[in-house]
Parts: C-alpha cells; sequence; structure tokens
C-alpha cells in the first residue's frame, strides 16, 4: 500500500511510523533548515475553475496548485486563502528564539494536501507515576485542499511508547484552536500566540487526570465494559440460545486492545498495569499502532480524524469511570 506520508523530517528518535529524514539539533532551531528538510519548501497558488467545455467561472471556486510541480492539492471556495508553509513555519520562530521550544517533527500527508508542524516544549515533562511521563508539544496543522482549518494547539506524547494522548478538553480554552482559511488568517495566528501561554496551564489539567486514572484500580471485567464503551460495542443476543455474545469483528477488536492494555508497552513501568491509567493508554497503543492498515494512515487519523476522536473518548469515558 501507498504511503500517506509524503515528506517528513524529525529530530531525535526515528517517529513510530519509521519514516524520514533524520535532522540534527541545531536543525531544529532553523525554520529554513528544517523547512528544506522535510521537504516543505514550496509554494501554493490559487487558480481559478473554469468548466471544460466552455471555459466559464464557476463563481469563483479555485484549484489549489503546488507551485513546484502544478499538482492541484485541492478545490476551494471563494473565501479560502491558503496559509504557505513558510508562514506556518514563521509562526514558531518566537518560541524558538526565546528557547522555550525546539522543531520536532514535520511533513506532509496524502499527496501535500495535508501539513503539520510539530515542535517540543522545553522544560520538564509532565511525571504521570513513577517513571511514567509525558513530553509537552504544539502542534500546528492545515489542509491545501480546504478539508481542514487551520488547528493549532497543544499535543501530549507518552515518552515511553510515543503514543499520542488526548488533551483534556473540560473547557473551549482546552481544545485545539481552530483558524478558518481567510485573509484574517495572519492577525488570528498572532493573537494565538499572545494567548498560548495562558493555555499550557491545561496540560497541568490533563496530567491531573492522568495521575488519577494511575491511581485507579481495575480488573479484567472493568477493562471489558471500559473497552466495550469506547468503541460502542454491543452484545447481541443469540435467537435459539438467549446468550449474548460479540460478532466475530468485535471479539477481535477486544482481544487485541485487552492484550495491550496487560501487556503492551510500557506495562512494565511501575503502577500502569492494573489501572485505568493503562487501560487509556492500551486503547491509545491500539491506535497509534493497531488500527487500520498503514502506520502513516493510522497518524493522519491520530492528528485529523477518527482516530483522534476516539483518543479523546477514551480519556473522557476512562476519566467518567475513575470517578463514579
Amino acid at each position: 500500500m501507498a504511503h500517506e506520508i509524503e515528506s517528513i523530517a524529525y529530530q531525535g528518535a526515528t517517529p513510530w511510523h519509521g519514516l524520514g529524514i533524520q535532522v540534527d539539533e541545531a536543525t531544529g532551531l532553523d525554520t529554513q533548515r528544517f523547512i528544506q528538510a522535510a521537504g516543505l519548501d514550496w509554494a501554493v497558488e490559487r487558480v481559478p475553475v473554469v468548466t471544460e467545455d466552455r471555459q466559464e467561472a464557476t463563481n469563483g471556486y479555485a484549484a489549489i496548485r503546488r507551485t513546484t510541480d502544478s499538482k492541484v492539492l485541492g478545490v476551494v471556495g471563494p473565501k479560502y486563502i491558503p496559509l504557505q508553509n513558510e508562514k506556518a513555519f514563521e509562526w514558531f520562530e518566537p518560541f524558538l528564539a526565546a528557547g522555550t521550544a525546539s522543531l520536532h517533527t514535520a511533513g506532509s500527508l496524502r499527496g501535500g494536501s495535508r501539513v503539520w508542524v510539530l515542535a517540543k516544549l522545553t522544560g520538564d515533562p509532565l511525571v504521570i507515576k513513577g517513571n511514567d511521563v509525558v513530553e509537552k508539544y504544539l502542534l500546528l496543522a492545515h489542509a491545501h485542499d480546504g478539508s481542514l482549518a487551520i488547528r493549532v494547539g497543544f499535543t501530549p506524547i507518552r515518552v515511553v511508547c510515543a503514543n499520542t494522548l488526548a488533551l483534556a478538553r473540560n473547557n473551549e480554552a482546552s481544545k485545539l484552536i481552530r483558524v478558518k482559511h481567510t485573509k484574517s488568517t495572519g492577525s488570528s495566528l498572532l493573537a494565538i500566540r499572545d494567548t498560548i501561554d495562558a493555555i499550557n496551564a491545561e496540560f497541568n489539567a490533563t496530567a491531573e487526570q492522568y495521575r488519577l486514572l494511575a491511581s485507579t484500580d481495575i480488573n479484567q471485567n472493568d477493562v471489558y465494559k471500559y473497552i466495550k464503551l469506547v468503541f460502542d460495542i454491543e452484545e447481541r443476543k443469540d435467537e435459539e440460545t438467549g446468550e449474548l455474545s460479540l460478532t466475530h469483528q468485535a471479539n477481535k477488536l477486544v482481544e487485541d486492545v485487552t492484550a495491550r492494555i496487560f501487556e503492551g508497552i510500557g506495562k512494565d513501568v511501575a503502577g500502569v498495569r492494573g489501572t485505568l491509567w493503562g487501560a487509556y493508554n492500551g486503547v491509545t497503543e491500539y491506535l497509534s499502532y493497531g488500527r487500520g492498515r498503514s502506520q502513516d494512515g493510522r497518524l493522519n487519523s491520530l492528528w485529523f480524524g477518527e482516530g483522534a476522536n476516539l483518543n479523546q473518548k477514551a480519556l473522557d469515558v476512562a476519566v467518567e469511570l475513575a470517578t463514579v
């Protein structure tokens, strides 16, 4: 199967999808060098969409075309203003200059239609329990095909297994901020930069949720209940025997996730196995490594699609179970 990742550069250890070009620490502080290493040193342009037979304009709709190879990345409406890759990287420059962040991973998915930049924040990681820690990252992601608004926000990643975790979303401030691709995009991003330090407090709120999960013990029956709630699995009643059972597909899913909860990556860390924190991380491990057909497809889903929603639901359900 073809990779969804078109290009990628990363600093530090090889990402879990195993693709990309590794860069040094100095490149992590230089937006121009990083954008070149990531294969994102290209721009896009709006090209009017016209009918083939009469060459008539289509009410302001335009194709977003990459200037380097004339590849069409998508068709957008009249108000759509593309965010150039260079501008996306420039947004991080004040953080790099202040020494509060370093570019960590950047790349494009789906032939260049989706682009992301991930910066690692400096300072101490969040300690959940013992040696189990979570690093703090800043994510900017957007789509050149008009399918996504610009997203800016914090993303926690568990060090022991590189699982992309969900961030607490108990209020609007903690969500990934979305900015429409319009003429006001530049000023909107500047406004986000001015207030993002305040949002950093959400990391601490999230860490408290994680610690709550780590202090809540569960058994096999609790795990089964948790998985069913997260993935909306319902048992069906056999018409002849009246017994309840799962479909073959649902049973395979439960077995896979259960194995990751009790024996997956990082479960040997003291205080993880047998807790809701271990159960939640078993689900995130499944979403990061097991779900779907390809590793880069899972990355796309975790940051842009259904995987992100399931990841958040897994955290919400775990916290709810811990507080009942």
